[in-house]
């Protein structure tokens, strides 16, 4: 399992202080599931530059196929269509991530 998973998002014109306030009030529920599948010590770093999203997290071993299961979850899918005026999101209504690859790791 990799020590982390890391990946990007795009970040709409004018929403970068919204998508701080909004997260600043993130639903508390959004927050259990996300600690129930796997998803701890979880960042998000914004780039004020270009607009760009860098999430971080470590996985705990409950991260598996439950990511899939996650994303179909009644209360992500609201969390989603509360954020597509904000982030760049597919036809899909899922958010458009990046995965990075890790190449460097220091502990």
């Amino acid at each position: 399992m990799a020590n982390k998973v890391a990946y990007i998002m795009k970040l709409k014109p004018g929403a970068a202080a919204e998508y701080k306030r909004r997260h600043d009030e993130i639903w508390p529920e959004v927050l259990v599931l996300l600690h129930e599948h796997g998803f701890t010590d979880y960042s998000i770093f914004l780039d004020e530059e270009n607009l760009t999203l860098f999430a971080v997290y470590k996985p705990s071993s409950l991260v598996t196929a439950s990511n899939d299961a996650l994303r179909h979850n009644e209360i992500i899918q609201r969390w989603w269509a509360y954020m597509t005026d904000l982030v760049e999101f597919n036809e899909d209504h899922m958010p458009v991530t990046n995965s990075l690859k890790m190449v460097f790791h220091m502990d």
